[in-house]
């Protein structure tokens, strides 16, 4: 069941696109990302909440799971949906009254819940073709992991406990204030047995009692091609231990990806500058063009523009989502330094040109003399 509003977390309505969506989802992972905000444990857990509506809203199915029901899964009952009872998460009309007047004389005993660890979030840092490509990679992170001893208990041998007498095991305890139409009852952790709902008889000699113990995890990590700085990968149960004999957290492993010396990416599209000189861009050529697993030849035709940008479907980054295309750029090249004989080429060349061979040279001059009754390119 959803716990949060995720259009909320987002910052977008429910009627969002898909872009929208993606937009304000790279907005707040850049304003939150775990670089910025070094041991701020809000902006982690914010973080986390970032990703996780992410996660849900920009995959159609799970999105109207979550705008049907309340949770991406398809569950009934959960936030934003509802149920047959109309009290979602609330529990029935017993739970309300017994809360509020203590259930007319009396209260059922609450099933004690058990918390789930803390997730533990890492950063791993990919070069731009490991990213684009997919690799493994091995993460070793320091955590609490349950203690296999007394299988979380942190009792000798895992039996070592008796229940609370105090609180039955409920881990919990009623206190009631008030009387008669205006009795009030609330609850509150048992100070006997701390909520955890037993009583250790002989603490286990591994963990001290404390159900946990301290271990370097080593994890082999499969990231799939196309992953981009701030995406990330869940591993349930890999996170910290609970306190309570509760299921574990989750490790979340954020990418961060390095900028490449030769492509710039837009989602799984890529974009390559290439220079080339004045006799390709003239009279066109062959040029070798990069991809991410090996190279190509491209054919630039003759009289190609500095800035003209050439397109070739299917040459991006593949992912799971799909491929993206291949963008050329060139760049025409002037060079820095002539001797005498280019000098004297290059000045009979422009002798022997006409203005209507450049296009626009030749629509500038037209607009200067159109405002301003002069030629820009008079060698008077």
């Amino acid at each position: 069941m959803a716990k949060q509003d995720y259009y909320k977390t987002l910052g977008v309505d429910k009627n969002a696109s898909a872009d929208d969506i993606k937009k304000a989802y790279r907005t707040l992972v850049k304003k939150y990302h775990p670089d910025l905000h070094p041991g701020d444990k809000e902006a982690a857990e914010k973080f986390k909440e970032i990703n996780e509506a992410h996660e849900v809203l920009s995959d159609p199915k799970k999105r109207q799971n979550y705008d049907n029901f309340g949770d991406p899964n398809g569950n009934m009952g959960g936030f934003g949906g509802g149920n047959a009872s109309g009290f979602s998460g609330f529990g029935g009309f017993e739970d309300i009254f017994g809360d509020i007047f203590g259930g007319f004389g009396g209260s059922r005993q609450r099933t004690r819940t058990k918390t789930k660890g803390e997730d533990i979030t890492i950063e791993l840092t990919l070069s731009f073709l490991d990213a684009a490509k997919g690799c493994k990679r091995e993460v070793v992170y320091t955590r609490n992991s349950p203690c296999s001893s007394c299988k979380g208990t942190g009792a000798k041998g895992g039996t070592a406990y008796k229940t609370c007498e105090k609180c039955g095991g409920s881990g919990q305890i009623q206190y009631a204030s008030g009387s008669g139409f205006f009795r009030q009852v609330s609850v509150r952790p048992c100070d006997e047995c701390h909520g955890t709902g037993k009583k250790i008889i002989d603490s286990c000699p591994d963990c001290k009692g404390k159900g946990y113990i301290k271990t370097t995890t080593k994890l082999d990590i499969e990231i799939p091609g196309g992953a981009d700085t701030g995406s990330y990968i869940r591993k349930a149960g890999y996170g910290e231990a609970s306190r309570d004999g509760g299921p574990a957290g989750d490790l979340i492993i954020v990418m961060k990806v390095e900028p490449s010396k030769i492509f710039r990416r837009k989602q799984f599209d890529l974009y390559v500058d290439v220079p080339i000189s004045f006799k390709t861009a003239t009279l066109g050529g062959k040029i070798t063009v990069p991809l991410i697993d090996d190279v190509m030849e491209y054919t630039i035709p003759e009289g190609t523009q500095s800035g003209k940008i050439f397109f070739v479907r299917g040459k991006g980054i593949k992912s799971r989502m799909g491929t993206g295309d291949l963008y050329i750029v060139v760049t025409v090249e002037v060079p820095s330094k002539l001797s005498r004989a280019q000098r004297k080429a290059l000045e009979e060349f422009d002798k022997e040109s006409e203005l209507k061979q450049y296009q626009k040279m030749k629509d500038y001059k037209d607009n200067m003399e159109k405002m301003y009754g002069k030629d820009p390119y008079s060698k008077k």
